[in-house]
């Protein structure tokens, strides 16, 4: 069974476009930027309505609830092989104000000692040339939707 990931992309129009994506937590992405983000998901779990993984996510990760005009964006097959579906929807939050769920490893592995980490460790808002360089490769395509979406508005 392949694994498969609903994430929302949200999105605020300023000066000009902006998105909001995820750095994840943890001592291995620590000094990762490039490539690095996301945008907030998960796993679907099985039976789950995916919009609703989406925003169950989004709620996990940032802590705050999302709710407005959902529209799906084609899904993306990342590296690994996870099917990642996503949302556009405009909103807007501060990204000083995340608090997310955690999770605990052993760090340094090997020590014998658990650390807690945030699951998301920071967000904030990108435009769009800044974002597709910060974003996994794979999901860049979710950008360029929003792109032509909002040309078609």
């Amino acid at each position: 069974m392949s694994r498969k990931s609903a994430g929302i992309l949200l999105f605020r129009k300023q000066k000009k476009l902006e998105v909001l994506l995820v750095h994840p937590g943890g001592p291995f992405w620590q000094k990762k930027d490039l490539g690095a983000w996301s945008i907030p998901k998960g796993e679907i779990d099985e039976q789950e309505d995916p919009l609703a993984a989406a925003k169950r996510e989004f709620k996990e990760e940032t802590g705050m609830e999302i709710d407005g005009d959902f529209t799906a964006l084609d899904p993306v097959i990342q590296k690994g092989g996870k099917t990642v579906y996503a949302w556009a929807v405009e909103g807007d939050l501060d990204p000083e104000n995340i608090a997310g769920n955690t999770f605990s490893l052993q760090w340094p592995p090997g020590s014998g000692k658990a650390r807690t980490y945030p699951e998301v460790d920071r967000a904030a808002w990108f435009d769009l040339p800044t974002a597709r360089q910060k974003i996994n490769d794979r999901q860049a395509a979710f950008l360029d939707a929003l792109e032509t979406l909002l040309r078609k508005k």
